[in-house]
Order: C-alpha cells, then sequence, then structure tokens
C-alpha cells in the first residue's frame, strides 16, 4: 500500500477506488455489507444499502450485490449472551460465527454465476457504523478476503471513520483483524474535517490504472489541505491521540458496562450491548433483555435528553436504536466520567 492520490472527500475516494479495482479486474460486480454507507455521490450511494434501501432511492444497481452484515449480537449468527466480552471464551465464539458469516458470503459467489465471473472488488468499513457500530467477529475478514482474491477481486477497506487512530489499539481498523487490503479508502477526518482524503493502493494497480484515462482534479493535494493534513498527523503524534483513544475509550467501555449491568438489576434493563474498539462505540437499546427487540423509541428520546445537557450523540443501526458515541479523538476520562454521569441520570429519568 505505497501509492497515494488525494481526493477532497470519502465519497471522491469511494469513487476513485471503483475506477481502480475495475482497471485493475477489468470487471464490474461488488459486495457490499448490507446497511454499508459509502458517500453520497452516485457512485458511493449506490455501493451503500444505507442509501439505496430508503424510500424514495433509485434502488440497488444491478451490479451491487449486499451481503448480510456479520452481526455477532442481532444478526443470524449470534454471541451468547453470557460470554464475557474479551474473554478467551469471547474470542473463540466470535472465531466460529466469524467463519460462518465468511462462508455464507462465499455462497453469494458460488449461487450468482454472473458475479461468481464478473467479481471486481468487495468494500467494507472495517466497523460499520451506519450497521450499527458493528465489530466484525473474528476470522471473518480474513475468511472473506482470501474468497475474494481467490475469484479475482480486490479488497478494499473504508477507513473514512475509523483510521488515524480512533480504535486506540491500532493505527487502522483493517489491522484489528489481521488483513491487509488492496485499496484503503480515507475521508475527512484525514484533514480534521478540512475537505481533504486520499485512495491509498498498491503498485501493481497503479500500472493498471496508469493504462487508462488520466485521473485530475483541480484541487486535489492542494498546499492548505496537505498543510493541515500534515498538522493532523503532528497532532495525533504529540498529542498521543491515539494512545489516548485506547485509554479513554477502555475507560469509557468499562464504565458502560458497569452501566449495562446496574441498568438490568432485576432483569428490567434496557442496554441490550455495548461495542466498540477505542474512541468508536456503540450502545444497542432493547425493549427486552431476552428477547433483544430493539426499542427506537427509547434510543431517540435517550439521544434528545443528552442534547439537553450539552452532549451530542446520534442513533443508527438497521433499527435506528443504535446510540452512536464516536467523539474527537482529545476525549478525556473526565469528559467520559461527565458523560456517564449523565447518560445514568437520562437513563433513570426515562425508565421511570
Amino acid at each position: 500500500l505505497n501509492k497515494v492520490i488525494f481526493v477532497n472527500s470519502g465519497s471522491a475516494a469511494t469513487d476513485l477506488a471503483v475506477r481502480l479495482a475495475r482497471a485493475h479486474t477489468g470487471k464490474n460486480e461488488f459486495i457490499v455489507l448490507d446497511h454499508a454507507y459509502h458517500g453520497n455521490s452516485p457512485t458511493a450511494a449506490g455501493l451503500s444499502p444505507y442509501k439505496f434501501n430508503r424510500p424514495g432511492s433509485p434502488g440497488k444497481p444491478e451490479n451491487v450485490h449486499v451481503a448480510e452484515i456479520p452481526d455477532p449480537y442481532r444478526g443470524k449468527y449470534r454471541l451468547p449472551g453470557n460470554v464475557i466480552p474479551g474473554s478467551p471464551e469471547h474470542s473463540h465464539e466470535s472465531g466460529i460465527i466469524g467463519k460462518k458469516y465468511a462462508k455464507d458470503l462465499e455462497g453469494l459467489l458460488d449461487n450468482n454465476p454472473v458475479l461468481r465471473s464478473g467479481l471486481a472488488g468487495f468494500i467494507a468499513e472495517s466497523i460499520p457504523g451506519c450497521g450499527g457500530q458493528i465489530v466484525l467477529p473474528e476470522n471473518y475478514l480474513g475468511e472473506v478476503y482470501k474468497t475474494i482474491r481467490k475469484h479475482g477481486g480486490l479488497c478494499i477497506a473504508d477507513e473514512v471513520q475509523t483510521g488515524f487512530g480512533r480504535v486506540g489499539s491500532k493505527f487502522w481498523g483493517f489491522e484489528l483483524y489481521g488483513v491487509v487490503p488492496d485499496i484503503v479508502i480515507l475521508g475527512k477526518p484525514m484533514g480534521n474535517g478540512h475537505p481533504l482524503g486520499a485512495v491509498v493502493f498498491t503498485d501493481e494497480i497503479s500500472a493498471s490504472f496508469e493504462k487508462g484515462p488520466e485521473f485530475f482534479s483541480s484541487f486535489v493535494g492542494n498546499p492548505v489541505s496537505c498543510e493541515i493534513g500534515l498538522a493532523l498527523l503532528d497532532a495525533i503524534e504529540h498529542d498521543c491521540l491515539q494512545e489516548n483513544a485506547l485509554h479513554t475509550g477502555d475507560y469509557l467501555m468499562k464504565g458502560l458496562q458497569k452501566l449495562k449491568e446496574e441498568d438490568n438489576t432485576g432483569g428490567k434493563g434496557i442496554i441490550g450491548d455495548i461495542r466498540g474498539r477505542g474512541l468508536f462505540i456503540g450502545i444497542e437499546i432493547v425493549n427486552n433483555i431476552d428477547t433483544r427487540e430493539p426499542d427506537t423509541d427509547m434510543a431517540c428520546r435517550l439521544v434528545e435528553e443528552m442534547k439537553k445537557s450539552l452532549i451530542l450523540l446520534s442513533t443508527d443501526g438497521p433499527h435506528n436504536n443504535v446510540i452512536k458515541f464516536k467523539p474527537t479523538l482529545c476525549f478525556t476520562m473526565e469528559n467520559a466520567d461527565e458523560l456517564l454521569e449523565k447518560l445514568t441520570a437520562v437513563i433513570l429519568k426515562n425508565k421511570a
């Protein structure tokens, strides 16, 4: 991964990644995960079930094929409710269901001759955000990458939300799973919100792309944007922001797990699942802990109540019942304490 083309946004990066995959493979069929979001341009939205499955959308493009999102909490294959996160048993069970989801994606190829013969690539967020902050189960991405490459496709990692140290233990989200993609998509977090993005890829893909029409843009890679990007990298290093994401994220996760246990005293809790890595966390709100029935109204109500306390959160996921938490990387443990205090008060108030 040593070739870089700068762009202005994650959407533009997705568009370019598609061009690269088409140029290198000579093919045009793509696999995406359900509920994925990869941008708002026509090409990027066409790879985003989060967009093309909405009312008023033109619908799914014929060359896009949707695989089930590998959700260990609510999906087809689930982790047992009594498994402790981070335990050896959790890792073992996660690996089992990860392989099952990967096998299902392989079946998508086996059962579709057009897709199998025309596969250009597989694109996935390293932690699907609009899908509900889903940390992919162990073995999933590794097995999927093997399958995609066996059929001549490219593996594309969308790092717009998870890159640049946000997941804490790694600088890039895909590193969590021990894989190396063929193409990486970066978006505006690369410039701390300034319009700066990039596509990173290999020598082999670059050689294929150079044989086609040239790529150029009037504004990408301009000096101002590049200075901002360099300043961001300096800040991440100087202010130890990746380490802060790791330690503050772990601290917050433990606090949220404790809140979940306390909330479920008597078996009437509303926090079904706490998941994430670093400062990229999801809180799944449910009507019933045992049945895992989603509670969209409660999740939205909690977000609105937190807004009154000047804490901005949002909801997402297939049922819009997952509270998303992805603050600036300078978020501190003191900030985490304030969040936990106010979230606890809001939950108690709304359950009363």
